[in-house]
């Protein structure tokens, strides 16, 4: 999984910020690193995303409660989708400003400028891959490495990703000047209205291939077959995704690659169940050891641990093994949880004639009389709740 910088970091404000300053501290960074402000500058590309993926889940006060408690493993996957390019920098500006301004930025000055002229060339964004891989119990409290084969698209080796073999052939579409947009302006008495669409000529790509490579018929891409390795971390539950960021599908003219999903699953473990980072096993224990007490083996996902049980044990003690649960992911969330164990005594339906005797020989014995104390009676009000 791909190391992720603090969203507060990126942003640049505190974890109390209220909504309005990391709205206006996203604001900042979407100005000063959107592609169209920053044409070709890949460095600013990808400060661009993780501002807006940052933006996207402290914005969200769901999202931003899973990361405050879980960090990127609460919320992987929740940020923004590019597949359909950047935008215009200033449909992002009229959002975030409200529209503000009017006409847009174009000839606003204080942003130097920018804007106003020619919409930038459209940038794709490849497919995300999403797969699904299940672990066990013992994986999740180590966490593990695995190997995911997946078949994606990948830049053509015959054209380099360009779609023809010799850059001649690539000819800026004359229907919208290499946009990927055409845009009509219409007049009324309530003003202007400006309205963009993409491009029929040229599919919103804002280039036209005379003579397409062979290889990818035209599209720049093939598909091939790859083992990826992913670093799983400890203490991770079902339903949890995480992000192995440009791992996904290639995209067009040499755009931004996908991003791989790998959504976990967990499989049944044969004696402990889970819930959360706490582990739960019932130890069924005979009538003499829970009358004489003695040991018991429980098994643990380090091994077995052998635990004392009191003489005088009744059916449905819990005995708690700190420590011996599933850590937190990423130590989010508490710590490593703990291992509950519940004794239950097992009663034989069937005697032979001398335990039937020895039984009915200890029946009369006040011994074996109901006769509860406090911390007994205490202990079976807590199982009559159980009922309630």
């Amino acid at each position: 999984m791909a190391n992720k910088r603090d969203y507060y970091e990126v942003l640049g404000v505190s974890k109390d910020a209220s909504a309005d300053e990391i709205k206006k501290a996203y604001r900042k960074l979407a100005v000063k690193y959107h592609p169209d402000k920053n044409p070709g500058d890949k460095e600013a590309e990808e400060k661009f995303k993780e501002a807006a993926e940052a933006y996207s889940v402290l914005s969200d006060a769901d999202k931003k409660a899973k990361y405050d408690q879980f960090g990127h493993a609460g919320v992987e996957g929740a940020g923004p989708d590019f597949s359909g390019g950047f935008g215009n920098l200033n449909d992002i500006l009229n959002d975030l400003f409200g529209g503000a301004f009017g006409g847009g930025f174009g000839g606003f000055s204080g942003f130097g400028g920018f804007g106003g002229g020619q919409r930038q060339q459209r940038v794709f964004r490849g497919r995300d891959i999403r797969v699904r891989v299940k672990l066990t119990l013992d994986e999740i409290a180590k966490g593990v490495e695995k190997e995911i084969s997946i078949e994606k698209s990948i830049p053509c080796t015959e054209c380099g990703g360009k779609g023809a073999k010799n850059s001649s052939d690539i000819k800026t579409c004359p229907a919208c000047n290499g946009t990927g947009e055409v845009q009509r302006v219409t007049n009324s008495f309530l003003g202007q209205t400006i309205t963009r669409s993409t491009c029929q000529q040229c599919g919103g790509e804002g280039k036209i291939i005379s003579n397409p490579c062979r290889n990818c018929s035209g599209s720049g891409l093939v598909r091939k077959r790859e083992t990826i390795k992913v670093r799983i971390p400890a203490g991770v539950e079902a339903g949890m995704q995480l992000t192995l960021q440009g791992q996904g599908h290639a995209a067009k003219n040499n755009g931004i690659n996908g991003d791989l999903l790998v959504v976990i699953e967990e499989q049944e473990h044969p004696n402990l169940k889970r819930e959360g980072n706490n582990l739960y096993y019932t130890k069924i224990i005979s009538v003499p050891e829970a009358i004489l007490g003695g040991e018991t083996e429980i098994p643990c996902l380090d091994g077995n641990y052998r635990i004392k049980i009191e003489p005088g044990t009744q059916s449905g003690t819990i005995v708690r093994l700190r420590g011996r649960g599933l850590p937190s992911v990423n130590g989010y969330g508490g710590g490593v949880g703990d291992l509950y164990v519940k004794l239950a005594v097992w009663i034989p339906k069937k005697l032979g004639k001398e335990e039937k005797a020895m039984m009915e020989s200890m029946r009369a014995k006040d011994s074996f009389r109901p006769d509860p104390t406090k911390e007994d009676k205490r202990f079976f009000d807590k199982l009559k709740g159980l009922f309630d």
